[in-house]
């Protein structure tokens, strides 16, 4: 399959009432067309792997087209030059996650984009780090606790960022670290408990909806 032959078949599954409910989720419809993840999903599952495929979907910068590259791309062949690349075209937080749930944890340069990502400026670079040390605390089972240890730094440090976007990951990032077993969980709330004392309206609401689920 090639890059037309997916466009072709994105464009005979566009569905406008999908969009609008994109939409109403703060996802960016701009250049999308609103096809179904179950349908991305199934189409990927059909062309299996094929990392150039993936590079030429992602210049069509069609939104569906994106989520399929990162669906079939293949983490070994990802670098750096492209994580960086495509870090960037992030405009809304479901190609954020997608690309970090299904592709960008898996590389070799996930530990390092974590840091090098979370000082940065733009609201969905941001939102990769934190969305990636939540799919890895899913995901890497054989992580040891010192590794997940690591992030608490970050996650107390841009705990006082305002934008919506950036706090949910922060927060998401927070819950799955602690969900991982008891040991995290107890230091996972006791971060949350010095996220609480924070000056910051983000901080507050980050630590009480943690304390919640972990509590």
């Amino acid at each position: 399959m090639e890059v037309r032959d997916v466009l072709k078949y994105l464009q005979q599954e566009k569905n406008p009432e999908n969009t609008k409910g994109m939409a109403r989720f703060g996802i960016n419809t701009e250049n999308a067309f609103g096809v179904s993840m179950p349908k991305l999903r199934k189409l990927a599952k059909t062309i299996g792997r094929n990392h150039e495929l993936a590079l030429g979907l992602w210049e069509t910068k069609i939104h569906e087209a994106l989520i399929l590259a990162a669906l079939i791309d293949i983490p070994a062949q990802v670098t750096k030059k492209q994580m960086d690349k495509w870090v960037k075209d992030f405009d809304s937080w479901d190609l954020c996650d997608q690309c970090c749930m299904n592709l960008f944890d898996k590389t070799e340069y996930a530990y390092e984009k974590i840091f090098q990502w979370s000082k940065r400026k733009e609201e969905f670079v941001k939102r990769a780090s934190f969305a990636m040390i939540a799919s890895l605390a899913v995901h890497d089972k054989k992580a040891d606790e010192e590794y997940f240890e690591s992030f608490f730094s970050l996650i107390k440090r841009e705990a006082v960022d305002e934008r919506n976007f950036v706090k949910k990951a922060v927060n998401w990032s927070l819950r799955q670290i602690g969900k991982r077993n008891e040991s995290l969980r107890g230091m996972a709330i006791c971060l949350a408990e010095e996220i609480a004392a924070l000056d910051s309206k983000s901080a507050k609401w980050i630590a009480k909806d943690a304390l919640k689920e972990l509590s």
